[in-house]
């Protein structure tokens, strides 16, 4: 059995089609077949439904493809330690960030390339749903997300970063409560420029509102933070967002910012796909975020 084989298979599983397939591999497509084919005569089993296009996988076709992400996530791991072991500090780590913590993502990067001079990274943004699912399928090493979304019996290993706390948002133009802090009922009086319904820090924004009975006055939702930052300079609407959501500068860009109360929020962690074996690079990793305490960072002052 060759690697070559394995890195079809999950090709094939990525693209769901031949061609496309191949070509990421950089072969032919009788190639690609030919090697798939081989590999199932050595295994014994079909692996994939075909006729004359890709049919997916068989159920023994899935339980192999899981078993080929693991032998060649051990195998860089294998790879990464030996150029540790040339002291060659390096490798490479992709982390999802869920919008609402958009924020963290310079303080992690900096702690992250502290501990791995020359690492580099892929930051991507999606939902928690998006995030846990690149997880699944080891598209991604880490995710930032609440950890209330993971399920207690599901596959992954969690640590938790900051509790989120929401604060009142605005220009400095702008009509805001006076005091320390403010209340549901204030900033339902405000024109608002909110997250999108389905997001999970709109929800909680909205049990916020309904707890305290009142209806607020929202103007625009948005499921892109960059919307929320652009409303919020330009002086036309106020928003309510977790402290990690905020513009990295809040003062420089002329926002002030209210603590809102009271307000239940969950906690925001980094998430890991449970593995048997992990790379030096996320080993090393992983112990440096279990010492992380970011509560301070990202608190409502």
């Amino acid at each position: 059995m060759f690697l070559r084989q394995l890195t079809y298979l999950i090709a094939l599983d990525q693209f769901r089609h031949f061609s496309r397939a191949a070509e990421s591999c950089g072969v032919s497509q009788p190639a690609l077949s030919a090697g798939i084919r081989q590999l199932e005569n050595e295994l014994g089993v079909a692996i994939i439904h075909r006729n004359r296009r890709f049919h997916g996988l068989t159920d023994e076709g899935r339980r192999v493809l899981v078993w080929a992400k693991q032998t060649l996530a051990a195998l860089d791991g294998l790879r990464q330690e030996a150029a540790f072991a040339r002291d060659v500090c390096g490798g490479s780590l992709s982390i999802g960030v869920m919008s609402p913590a958009l924020q963290t993502v310079p303080l992690l990067l900096e702690i992250f390339r502290d501990a791995i001079p020359g690492l580099h990274l892929e930051v991507l943004s999606g939902t928690a749903a998006d995030i846990a699912h690149r997880l699944r399928e080891q598209h991604l090493h880490l995710g930032v997300m609440y950890l209330d979304q993971i399920p207690a019996d599901g596959p992954f290993d969690t640590l938790p970063l900051y509790t989120e706390q929401y604060v009142l948002a605005g220009s400095a133009s702008a009509r805001m409560p006076a005091g320390p802090s403010c209340g549901w009922a204030d900033a339902a009086d405000l024109p608002l420029c909110l997250f999108s319904r389905t997001m999970r820090s709109r929800q909680i924004v909205d049990a916020g509102f309904l707890e305290a009975g009142v209806r607020p006055s929202i103007i625009l939702e948005t499921d892109s933070i960059s919307v929320l930052h652009s409303e919020l300079r330009a002086g036309r609407l106020c928003s309510i967002l977790p402290v990690a959501a905020l513009p990295e500068t809040v003062g420089d860009a002329g926002l002030r910012t209210i603590p809102i109360m009271p307000c239940v929020a969950p906690q925001v962690g980094i998430v890991k796909l449970r593995q048997p074996v992990m790379s030096p690079v996320l080993s090393r990793i992983w112990d440096v975020c279990g010492r992380l305490q970011a509560g301070d960072v990202f608190a409502a002052v």
